[in-house]
C-alpha cells in the first residue's frame, strides 16, 4: 500500500484547495500615491489593474496572537511580507529614498533574515530574504 502525501490526502478526500495568494488589497487615502510608493520604493511592477507576476518561491500563511506587537501598530490587523533577494541592499535602497525603515533586522536560523519598512500610510511591511 502506498503512503499518501498530505497533498494527495486533500485530493483523495475530494476537498478543493487554494492554489496560492491571489491578491492583497488595502485601503488608502491616496491609492495612486501609495501604489506609486510600492512601485518606486520596492520595485513592485504591477500593471494599471494591479496585476503582478512575482517570482516563484515560498509563501507563509501564519496566524499570530491578537496582542502581538509584531505588526507594529496594534491597529494594523495584517502585515504584507515580500520576499527579497538581498535584504541589506533593499533596506539601503529604501533608506536612500527616505522611507521609514526599522533599524533592527532579525535572523531565524533555517528561515532567513527579516527587516521592516513602514509605508507612507503607516502600514508596516516585512521584507524577507529566505535562507
Amino acid at each position: 500500500m502506498e503512503l499518501l502525501s498530505d497533498r494527495n490526502l486533500w485530493q483523495a478526500g475530494g476537498m478543493e484547495r487554494v492554489l496560492g495568494i491571489g491578491g492583497y488589497f488595502m485601503r488608502a487615502a491616496d491609492p495612486a500615491a501609495l501604489g506609486a510608493w510600492y512601485r518606486d520604493a520596492l520595485g513592485l511592477d504591477a500593471d494599471e489593474h494591479g496585476l503582478w507576476h512575482p517570482e516563484d518561491g515560498p509563501t507563509v500563511f501564519a496566524t499570530l496572537e491578537s496582542e502581538t506587537d509584531y505588526f507594529g501598530s496594534r491597529a494594523q490587523q495584517t502585515m504584507l511580507n515580500f520576499r527579497v533577494r538581498d535584504l541589506d541592499a533593499m533596506l539601503a535602497q529604501l533608506r536612500a529614498k527616505g522611507a521609514d525603515v526599522a533599524e533592527e533586522t532579525q535572523e531565524m536560523e533555517g528561515v532567513g533574515r527579516f527587516g521592516w519598512v513602514t509605508d507612507p500610510e503607516g502600514n508596516r511591511v516585512e521584507l524577507w530574504q529566505p535562507a
